[in-house]
């Protein structure tokens, strides 16, 4: 029978270990630094830009954390030990260049040479956000992510309210909300952000009673204001996704423009009786709204929800999605809308989906952003150059 010593001896036989002075050198060169000490010896210190996954959790969170297999890694524990196991591990599951670091984290740190005590949660955001931790793609890493970002909702209403509750239960550190407008008795069959006591009250501070009481992780930035041409681009200035709850067409296409001119991906929904679509416009990598509709519909043809009416539960629906876009933009996983128009059917609970593509004879572009205009847009609402 093997004991401890014999199994770590038949590993470092499989791999190869570098001193602290080659892997610093390794890195240097680009190389990826996996730490796979356990979280409270993390906390206590590690290497800037090192992906940390615990030894325990290796096999089950590596391929989501590195995908590329021909990435080149360095290993480290706290000695050398458990990294020449992982080191093992990695190989067995086809990563090609792998070394274990001799000495690990406390070789390194006695040498003096550079580390930093990471940014971590606190033990009440380890709970609250424990099914996020849990989650290969999330983790500590992206829910700190989370907890930095910046999302503005324009509107407070059917889609901005699931919208908002979402994003906020996630974590997202910062939600802007955009509405002039008060709770009105006729907003709570779908407007899900407020109730029968808010009646009469501004809706952006229904919205941020009802937030910060969800998550006080959450700072709630309230506009009690008409977006327009004089407010836009500072309103949206630092925003990292823009939500488009609107339910007009000059404020689309105001919202279109300023956030092309400063490249803000804007996740796009609209709701009609039982029918929503959501895509979204990234001005940087994909179509925008222009591209998809350069000039409004008759009004005939585009009645609103006020005039046409929808079923209360659809924007919940559509709403989410939103949220659920904006949550994968920041995080940076899976595949966005971009360039895509998911069409929702609730009466055949049927998702469609089609390709949206960018209109040469739209001018209204980033790479084209310093002549772009922003002004209030009525009639055609025609692009905006000088």
């Amino acid at each position: 029978m093997a004991s401890f010593r014999d199994l770590l001896m038949q590993a470092k036989s499989q791999i190869r270990e570098v001193d602290t002075a080659t892997s610093e050198e390794l890195l240097n060169r680009g190389w990826t630094l996996l730490d796979v000490r356990e979280p409270d010896e993390y906390e206590q210190g590690a290497i800037v830009d090192s992906v940390h996954i615990p030894r325990g959790q290796l096999e089950s969170n590596i391929e989501n954390r590195i995908t590329d297999r021909s990435r080149p890694i360095v290993a480290m524990c706290a000695g050398g030990v458990r990294s020449a196991f992982a080191a093992v591990t990695l190989q067995q599951l086809g990563y090609s260049e792998v070394v274990s670091m001799a000495g690990g984290f406390n070789k390194w740190k006695d040498e003096g040479r550079a580390w930093q005590r990471p940014r971590t949660l606190s033990d009440e955001q380890r709970n609250r956000y424990q099914r996020h931790l849990l989650v290969p793609e999330v983790g500590e890493e992206g829910q700190l992510k989370l907890l930095d970002a910046k999302v503005l909702l324009l509107g407070a209403g059917g889609l901005g309210s699931p919208a908002a509750l979402y994003l906020a239960a996630a974590g997202v550190g910062t939600v802007g909300v955009v509405d002039m407008d008060v709770v009105d008795e006729s907003n709570l069959q779908r407007q899900i952000m407020h109730n029968t006591d808010r009646i009469g009250d501004r809706k952006v501070d229904s919205a941020k009673k009802t937030l910060t009481a969800l998550n006080p992780d959450v700072n709630v930035v309230t506009y009690d204001t008409r977006l327009g041409a004089d407010n836009v681009l500072e309103i949206l200035e630092g925003y990292d996704v823009v939500i488009d709850g609107a339910d007009n067409f000059p404020s689309r296409y105001l919202l279109n423009d300023a956030s092309v001119k400063l490249g803000i991906p804007v996740v796009h929904g609209s709701i009609f009786r039982f029918e929503g679509q959501v895509t979204v416009f990234d001005p940087r990598n994909g179509p925008t709204y222009r591209d998809m509709l350069p000039e409004p519909p008759p009004a005939e043809l585009a009645p609103s929800c006020a005039e046409a009416g929808v079923l209360g539960v659809l924007p919940g629906i559509v709403g989410s999605v939103q949220a659920l876009e904006a949550i994968k933009l920041l995080l940076g996983v899976g595949d966005p809308l971009r360039g895509r128009l998911l069409v929702f059917d609730a009466l055949e609970m049927s998702f469609r989906e089609f390709k949206l593509q960018a209109d040469p004879a739209n001018e209204v572009t980033y790479d084209n952003r310093d002549r772009i205009v922003v002004r209030e847009l009525e009639g055609l609402c025609m692009p905006t150059l000088t």
